[in-house]
């Protein structure tokens, strides 16, 4: 769980995470000036701290360092703002336990009509459907949702793609995406259901113009590269 003042709904989370199928939960704190670390330290998580604010992409490298440290075979990236349905973990991780994909994504929009029900802005609705449509063309992929924050990895991807490279910030998952689909890993998408709530976090309209115009130049680069 890569986590930014996150007291309010942490332990919401966490309550929710089907424990029977989690051998470990992970929690880097990204220099919150809350009392995220107290309340996590308080349910047993394994806690790291940033003393400095890194970014979103560099708690998450924290996050499957440590994981993959602690001897991980299957890593799930959960975010402890409740946007994301933890009793979907064991769907997420199934077709890893199957053999059947590396990485499994969750989408928002498998489901019609889904995302709007969830309260998911129409901007970031429509801006989803142009960045998932460029990636997908450009990429060959077959997401329906690329922009998603719950995905469940195989130790192999980790372990393979260059993450240390990849963006600090916000575009973290879907240049992983690049990698990935660079790689030919086989990546699998589950529905899960929107949820957007007072408390949970979300990036604001001009911030989702920079980030998807930085989506956009990754993906460039990494056609030019290849």
């Amino acid at each position: 769980m890569p986590a930014y003042f996150a007291e309010q709904t942490l332990e919401k989370t966490y309550r929710d995470i089907p424990k029977k199928y989690v051998d470990d939960i992970i929690l880097v704190d990204d220099a919150s000036k809350d009392n995220t670390v107290k309340i996590a330290k308080k349910l047993g998580l394994t806690v790291v701290v940033h003393e400095k604010n890194k970014g979103y992409g560099a708690n998450q490298k924290t996050c499957y360092k440590t994981a993959l440290k602690r001897g991980a075979d299957i890593i799930v990236l959960l975010h402890p703002d409740y946007q994301y349905d933890p009793k979907k973990i064991p769907e997420m991780i199934k077709p890893l336990q199957e053999g059947k994909a590396d990485a499994v994504y969750g989408s928002r929009m498998l489901a019609k009509g889904g995302a709007a029900k969830g309260g998911m802005p129409a901007y970031k609705r429509i801006g989803n459907f142009f960045l998932t449509t460029f990636m997908n063309v450009t990429l060959g992929t077959k997401f329906t949702d690329a922009a998603t924050g719950y995905i469940a990895y195989s130790r192999k991807v980790l372990e393979k793609i260059a993450i240390e490279k990849l963006s600090d910030g916000f575009t973290f998952d879907e240049e992983a995406i690049i990698q990935c689909a660079a790689n030919k890993f086989r990546i699998k998408e589950i529905p899960i259901p929107t949820r957007y709530e007072v408390e949970s976090s979300s990036i604001s309209f001009s911030r989702s113009i920079e980030y998807g115009w930085n989506i956009f130049k990754e993906i460039i680069k990494s056609k030019l590269h290849k």
